[in-house]
């Protein structure tokens, strides 16, 4: 059981890092006289027509919609197996770091509402702030190794796949519009294939794949978000074949570095370049900056450890052996590492300029304060709370 998580963790951390080096590439570009290339290339258009049908979009688009889809099969894949048989698949496992990811989710979107109720314009980013960053989030906690137990790992890995299913949620109900019909229907249809494909065992992957994508492009032309195609096909897996083969593991294998060495990064680098030319003196003052800043910063340490705190003191839930609230509060402030998830979200709410303003870019910039300090601070706390676990401890 322990070596998957292990290699889980790994894995991440390593793509974390990968992250990180793309996101300040990205930076350092958006703000030299190659800006106009780097942006230029986002722009780059890609075609792809058959028939009369065709989606036509620029690369940011095409990485947006597209490449994310497959993280967010990835994030549906994880917790499947998660709610089957890790560390969600039972009420005592599940229910503290589902009482902590709702206080981390409802505190942070509360900050910035108040923080910018004086500013409608700005109203439709109050979800930018809730959501978690598991590659970077789990990069850090790797960089301290061994002597960071491995319950509170746990807690740390099930408390961002329960945000990313409200991240997802969220995604469903807020950020749909101009919705088909005509597309509905098809991808209905292609949901009850991989329903009845599920339902038979079949463990042929090419199939789930030709179906996933007439589903994706379905999802993409009926006005719902395309990724939440990615979170059905990653939910339609089988977990278990027929003759004993373990087609989500083996899925899950093949797909797992894509995201982390190619499709994660590739994001970051597409996402990250915020100029700092055009925001402006008061970019740093702005209420859509600070509020994202506060909600990952403040809101989301504030409404992990409380929601935590009170949920252990009334019996609702209890602390896993090994670990302390000392080292809880460490995590929850990492959790205020919202990079790539935020992002996504801060396109989303924000898709262009308002009144000469560049909105998202002002949204980028608060998302990259709050989540750098978030690690640097959220490291530092960790460090500190497990300076005395003994490597036996987390074994």
């Amino acid at each position: 059981m322990l070596t998957p998580i292990q290699n889980f963790l790994k894995q991440e951390a390593a793509g974390g890092i990968l992250l990180f080096i793309f996101a300040i590439l990205a930076i350092v570009l958006a703000n030299t006289p190659l800006s106009t290339f780097y942006f230029d290339f986002l722009q780059t258009p890609g075609v792809v027509q058959i028939g009369s049908f065709s989606i036509n979009k620029p690369l940011l688009m095409w990485v947006n919609d597209g490449l994310m889809a497959v993280f967010f099969m990835l994030v549906g894949m994880e917790v499947k197996r998660e709610l089957l048989e890790g560390s969600l698949s039972s009420y005592q496992r599940a229910i503290f770091p589902a009482i902590a990811a709702i206080g981390g989710m409802v505190v942070p979107a509360l900050i910035f509402i108040l923080l910018n109720s004086t500013h409608p314009e700005y109203q439709q980013g109050w979800a930018i702030p809730m959501a978690t960053d598991i590659a970077f989030a789990l990069g850090v906690v790797a960089l301290l190794g061994k002597r960071v137990p491995l319950p509170l790992k746990i807690f740390l890995l099930a408390l961002a796949i329960i945000d990313d299913l409200g991240a997802i949620v969220v995604i469903a109900l807020f950020f749909s519009h101009d919705l088909s019909p005509q597309a509905f229907l098809f991808a209905g249809f292609a949901v009850s294939v991989l329903f009845i494909m599920n339902r038979l065992k079949i463990t042929a992957l090419s199939a789930y794949g030709i179906v996933g994508i007439i589903l994706w492009a379905s999802v993409l032309k009926s006005g719902v978000h395309a990724t939440l195609a990615g979170v059905i096909i990653g939910f339609c897996i089988p977990l278990n074949g027929k003759k004993g083969e373990r087609p989500l593991d083996e899925f899950e294998h093949t797909l797992s570095p894509w995201s982390a060495f190619a499709i994660l990064p590739l994001f970051a680098f597409c996402n990250a370049g915020v100029s700092l030319f055009g925001l402006g003196e008061n970019a740093f003052t702005s209420t859509l900056s600070l509020g994202i800043t506060f909600g990952l910063l403040v809101g989301k340490p504030l409404g992990i450890f409380a929601f935590s705190f009170i949920a252990v003191k009334l019996k609702i839930a209890k602390l896993s052996k090994g670990i302390n609230f000392k080292q809880i509060f460490a995590v929850s402030v990492l959790c205020g590492i919202g990079f790539t998830m935020s992002m996504f979200l801060a396109g989303l709410a924000f898709g262009g300029e308002s009144d000469g303003e560049n909105v998202t870019a002002l949204a980028r910039l608060g998302i990259l304060l709050g989540s750098g300090v978030s690690a640097i601070l959220g490291y530092l706390l960790l460090k500190l709370s497990t300076r005395n676990q003994s490597i036996s401890d987390t074994e």
